[in-house]
């Protein structure tokens, strides 16, 4: 197990990262960086190479332009990468890896899903109507990758399974058709995804879910899947009280190191494509916050409801502000809570100092 605290790149932190902020992790960089091509206002995307083996992997960060969760973990596998670690060293002695390490610099600056045209990346692979869409592809169809990753971050919504667990890290092998057979490039995908969650166990157990695989073969993963090149979807979750997602970027690091390992090493074969299905589907079951007994606050809620609120993530002064809506009104039995509050009769509520905001949203209900 490598000791993830002497590799995390100390330059770039919390929600908000964009292309600015990466140009003192590109100085880390000991080989040239390739411009791929340039986004819609012009901004020149990077790629970067390490290692000089035969499996060639290649894998893409901020294709959705307020998912830096995954860009972080990259510079901290890099980071790693770059050490004396006898792994470090057999990685890149049996691998070639292509990073694209942000695709959507556009969406990044305005920290936004889509690019600077309103067109979401993950949905233009097959028109590649947008130039960093056609980026990507080129790279693609240049290095030819034996694997595909395929980096992202997922809202807080989501459980793992039926269970009041987050889904802090998941994954999907991407269906290559409609009817979502397993193929043999499906297949290897998944193994890789058993093996990563063998080893996340040992860090969150019952927090790693599988994400759902209906084809769009719009989406850049099941086109590459499609293609005959084992992909594999990561996707960023919810940690305990860790909005800034500096856990979850660990947990990615390692995963993405652990699979590395598994490549390096050819040991895919030794994890089994059963165990895939044994990971739980994703459900959406998690308010940011739940609040129970809100009639307390304010009579327009109805006895037995709760309220479900979530936060909207919004860029201010550089930085990301989480401002809370409310999401759903109703009995919200089977449902959880980041953080539960059960209002009591007294002039405060039960609200601290710090959730005055949210207090004064139940108390402006309906006014």
């Amino acid at each position: 197990m490598i000791d993830y605290s002497l590799y995390k790149e100390k330059s770039i932190h919390g929600r908000y990262i964009n292309n600015k902020a990466l140009h003192s992790c590109f100085s880390k960089i000991s080989l040239p960086l390739v411009p791929i091509g340039n986004s819609v206002n012009g901004i020149e995307i990077y790629a970067f190479k390490l290692g000089t083996g035969k499996k060639k992997v290649l894998m893409w960060s901020q294709m959705h332009g307020n998912e830096s969760t995954t860009t972080k973990a990259l510079w901290d596998m890099v980071n790693f990468l770059q050490s004396e670690e006898p792994l470090a060293q057999t990685i890149l002695k049996e691998c070639t890896l292509m990073a694209v390490p942000m695709l959507n610099p556009d969406g990044a600056n305005v920290y936004t899903r889509e690019n600077i045209n309103k067109v979401d990346l993950n949905r233009d692979a097959k028109n590649l109507t947008q130039p960093e869409s056609i980026a990507l592809r080129n790279v693609f169809d240049s290095f030819q990758p034996d694997f595909c990753f395929n980096l992202h971050d997922q809202r807080t919504l989501f459980s793992a399974g039926n269970i009041n667990k987050p889904a802090t890290v998941s994954f999907l092998s991407p269906a290559s058709n409609k009817e979502r057979h397993i193929t043999p490039t499906r297949e290897v995908a998944m193994k890789l995804i058993v093996a990563m969650d063998s080893m996340l166990q040992l860090h969150i157990p019952g927090q790693v879910g599988r994400y759902d695989d209906g084809f769009n073969d719009n989406c850049v993963g099941d086109t590459f899947q499609m293609l005959n090149v084992p992909t594999v979807l990561f996707e960023s979750g919810h940690f305990p009280n860790d909005y800034e997602r500096e856990k979850t970027r660990e947990l990615i690091c390692l995963s993405i190191v652990e699979a590395l390992k598994i490549i390096a090493s050819d040991k895919i074969e030794e994890f089994k494509t059963g165990d895939y299905f044994s990971i739980p589907g994703n459900h959406k079951l998690y308010f940011d916050v739940l609040i129970k007994k809100p009639e307390i606050i304010n009579t327009e809620f109805e006895a037995g409801h709760s309220v479900g609120i979530r936060f909207k993530e919004l860029l201010e002064d550089d930085k990301i502000a989480f401002k809370p809506e409310i999401a759903e009104i109703g009995p919200l039995e089977g449902f959880y809570g980041h953080q539960t509050i059960e209002c009591i009769d007294s002039k405060d509520f039960g609200f601290t100092s710090s959730q005055k905001e949210i207090l004064d949203l139940l108390l402006n209900f309906n006014k």
